[in-house]
């Protein structure tokens, strides 16, 4: 596995695909989905990680949440705080490591979005569920958003695949590695004359390999679903939200 690919990927003609990518529409029902799963009220204090430009935090704190987001580009934590302070909200952007949680609050609830979770080395991934379970509250519910399942990726992986966002165009070349149930990416990114490229290594696991780990970590795990309007969770499905709850 390449250790830490992460911390360089995140810059330039990446960042922009991904700001391109995800519409406000998008935003305003995945957090219509967090408030609902997380079964917050006003004035909850939740945990964003990585939070990457705030979009979700955003918008949790506009409806009257306690907002503290965790992400380790420094681009998209700057972007954060400037959105934040237009919006008249307050919220903690702390730059770290997701693998590194080092907090004092217990949480009312947690979520992870956007394939975040793979990111890391299994090691990393387990010191991660657990430092998030050390910071949330008895009973407080932690929400897992994640298109590197096996049940999602492996029954439709392909070789390459063209993506577009506005004009932005990335070239994506996989290769899984079935002996260490790992996912190797190369990244192509253009738009007009500008070429940039990028490496990423995912950890995939089974569902159930999943469910096993958070159950490690102190979590039960409640709901699968395959899209925020809280379609139920089938194989294939390209897409896995997981609600799981702190024992």
């Amino acid at each position: 596995m390449q250790m830490n690919w992460y911390e360089q990927f995140f810059r330039g003609l990446a960042l922009e695909f991904w700001r391109n990518a995800v519409s406000a529409e998008q935003t305003a029902a995945e957090a219509d989905f967090i408030e609902g799963e997380l079964g917050l009220t006003i004035a909850s204090r939740v945990l964003d990680i990585p939070c990457g430009n705030g979009r979700h935090s955003i918008e949790l704190a506009k409806r009257g949440h306690i907002m503290t987001g965790i992400d380790l580009c420094d681009e998209f934590l700057t972007e954060a705080r400037q959105a934040f302070a237009q919006n008249g909200v307050q919220i903690d952007f702390v730059s770290g490591n997701m693998g590194d949680i080092v907090l004092a609050h217990q949480f009312d609830g947690a979520f992870c979005f956007g394939n975040s979770f793979g990111y890391m080395s299994h090691e990393d991934n387990v010191k991660f569920l657990a430092a998030v379970g050390g910071c949330l509250r008895p009973g407080a519910r932690f929400v897992i958003e994640t298109g590197l399942v096996a049940e999602s990726l492996l029954p439709s992986l392909a070789a390459s695949r063209w993506h577009r966002a506005n004009d932005v165009f990335a070239l994506s070349a996989h290769r899984y590695d079935p002996a260490e149930s790992q996912l190797n990416t190369e990244y192509t990114f253009l738009r007009g004359g500008t070429i940039e490229t990028g490496t990423a290594t995912y950890s995939v696991y089974t569902i159930g390999e999943l469910n096993r780990l958070l159950s490690n970590c102190g979590f039960v795990v409640e709901n699968l679903y395959a899209t925020p309007g809280r379609q139920p969770y089938s194989l294939g499905c390209p897409r896995l939200l997981l609600t799981a709850r702190r024992t």
